[in-house]
């Protein structure tokens, strides 16, 4: 962890490669926390405000010319910004729960390990333009070939990220877990290959278990 970053314990974000079930695990950690009468805000990156979800439409749709390894980063940021100081911070202020689809440590994952960007890079960005890491995060394992399996079942037209070759999401799987192994106090690395129940009961008691 890097100490000039603060860390919300009720900040929760949930990680892994394409076709790892974040969205079903989302959603039982959202109803658990509820059934214990906690407010909870559930978003997404990138996106999660007005002006992120544009920036998104920007970074995924395959349409657009193609983005500069450095282009893709720094809109990452800047979308990740205006979530955080617009949506995360005043829900966690509020005393609510946030569950965030993707946060940092995908940039870490994507740009730095799969792009090849400079990790110190992403730090800077991290302190200067984030400045907030979650109290915990789960990271959905899934060996790549399964994952995009899953995801040619759900249907649809791939987007910009989703059609790059396996060599890069092997890159970005290794990249995810570096970062698990680096912060072991903050990540729960849960086997994704499990039904979609087992997953999401394992990250429910990993939730429990971490309870303040």
């Amino acid at each position: 962890m890097n100490p000039t970053i603060a860390n919300h314990p009720r900040f929760v974000s949930i990680e892994g490669g394409e076709g790892a079930g974040k969205s079903t695990v989302i959603g039982a950690l959202a109803e658990a926390l509820r059934a214990r009468g906690e407010r909870v805000v559930q978003s997404r990156e990138p996106g999660g405000t007005r002006l992120a979800e544009k920036i998104r439409q920007l970074l995924l749709d395959p349409e657009h010319e193609p983005a500069t390894v450095h282009t893709e980063l720094l809109l990452m940021f800047a979308a990740r910004s205006q979530h955080v100081e617009q949506h995360i911070r005043p829900a966690l202020q509020s005393g609510a729960w946030v569950l965030c689809d993707r946060f940092t440590d995908s940039s870490y994952a994507y740009q730095g390990a799969g792009r090849g960007v400079s990790l110190s890079l992403i730090e800077t960005l991290e302190r200067e333009v984030v400045g907030i890491q979650p109290g915990l995060t789960f990271l959905l394992d899934l060996d790549v070939a399964a994952g995009r399996a899953r995801t040619r079942l759900r249907g649809g037209a791939p987007d910009r990220i989703e059609r790059e070759q396996d060599a890069f999401f092997e890159r970005v799987r290794e990249g995810f877990l570096q970062r698990a192994r680096r912060q072991p106090e903050r990540f729960c690395v849960i086997d994704a290959s499990r039904s979609a129940a087992q997953v999401a009961a394992a990250a429910v008691a990993a939730l429990e278990a971490y309870w303040p």
